[in-house]
């Protein structure tokens, strides 16, 4: 009888927390199959179970050795490359299951394909934020297959290309600006994420003397990819099943720039003239530790490292104490739904903004130039 080594076993046992999203695919099954109350498990479960885990497992400040070997961390990385086909034949089965699916009526079907798209855009975008880090191939690709299931191909464009570099800057359509709520910071950031991306790309292209229109610009693969899904749904459900798997679409970007809003409201880098910005430092993110929520979303809330080692893959990710970034007052998903709120979440963020400014920039006493750099008149 052949028997694990212990150190497999132990690394096994450490990667095992992140692979709680797996749990996600029976609530799923079971809604469809069942109906009812069960089709509120999905969104429950993501945001109330782990915001009640969260209470109770408290905060793990704990940090991983930075220069342990990629052959150490398997486990870790077969979740984010197992994860596309679980989530393409859940997402499939459903749109040919549900329109045909006599015991489930309108709102039924409705809210089951809103928690899909809750797993879409909480695991899905942010198991395709890991992958398309990396600089394996194949893991860009799957990062593309996911982002093409909720037609927001772009966004790999735009963050590497956009975010990364100008996050904290008024290049950065997705740094959310001081007192800026969420409502109208969506609204703008549909628009402007994907002209920044394809100004981005074109940029790329004509810096090699290449036209928009050559084989190499990624939009042609966005394109593609979300052409295939997009048929793929109405062969499957007709015209039901195109219309499902749009709202899921929908639902999984909302809950992208949920997060995109809250992880560097009110943040900006300090401008040191000629257009130039200082480099980008754990401050410019607000982070997070809580430690149920950094398993379901394979420790994204440590953003402030992620921005300092953009391609550290997120076992390693490094916590920041408040010495060095701001800490949110609460996890993600409770900062989400305060964010739905903006007054709310005025009066809970702004004296943290403000707060942070006082601790990591004591010499900028006048901060109207950088709030109205960051809200420049509407063109």
């Amino acid at each position: 009888m052949t028997t694990i080594p212990a150190d497999q076993v132990i690394r096994l046992k450490n990667a095992l927390p992140f692979w709680l999203s797996l749990g996600m695919i029976p609530l799923a099954l079971a809604g469809a199959t069942i109906g009812g109350w069960t089709v509120a498990l999905l969104p429950l479960c993501s945001w109330g179970l782990f915001a009640i885990l969260d209470a109770l497992t408290g905060l793990n400040p704990d940090n991983a050795d930075p220069a342990t070997p990629q052959d150490q961390l398997i486990w870790h990385h077969l979740i984010t490359l197992i994860w596309f086909p679980i989530q393409f034949a859940l997402l499939y089965c459903l749109i040919w299951y549900v329109p045909q699916a006599a015991h489930l009526g309108l709102a039924e079907k409705i809210a089951l394909f809103f928690g899909m798209g809750v797993v879409s855009g909480t695991i899905g975008i942010n198991y395709s934020h890991e992958l398309m880090h990396q600089k394996d191939r194949l893991e860009r690709w799957l990062a593309d297959l996911l982002l093409a299931m909720v037609l927001y191909s772009h966004f790999r464009s735009a963050h590497l290309r956009v975010h990364h570099p100008y996050v904290g800057t008024p290049r950065d359509p997705v740094t959310a600006r001081y007192n800026e709520g969420f409502h109208r910071f969506f609204a703008r950031v549909l628009i402007d994420g994907r002209r920044s991306a394809w100004r981005a790309e074109l940029a790329m292209l004509a810096r090699r003397n290449l036209p928009w229109h050559h084989p190499t610009n990624p939009y042609w693969r966005y394109w593609a990819l979300q052409s295939v899904m997009l048929g793929l749904a109405f062969a499957l459900g007709g015209w039901q099943g195109l219309a499902l798997f749009l709202w899921q679409s929908a639902v999984a970007i909302w809950q992208l720039e949920l997060v995109n809003y809250i992880e560097h409201y009110g943040l900006t880098r300090r401008h040191l003239g000629a257009g130039k910005y200082e480099h980008v430092l754990p401050r410019h993110s607000w982070n997070a530790s809580h430690r149920a929520s950094n398993w379901l979303l394979i420790n994204l809330q440590r953003h402030s490292d992620h921005h300092s080692k953009p391609d550290r893959r997120f076992p390693l990710l490094q916590n920041h104490d408040a010495s060095e970034a701001p800490q949110l007052p609460q996890s993600y998903p409770m900062m989400a739904a305060i964010a739905m709120i903006p007054p709310l979440w005025r009066r809970l963020m702004n004296p943290q903004v403000r707060a942070w400014r006082k601790q990591f920039y004591p010499d900028i006493t006048d901060w109207q130039p950088y709030t109205k750099a960051l809200n420049p008149p509407p063109r």
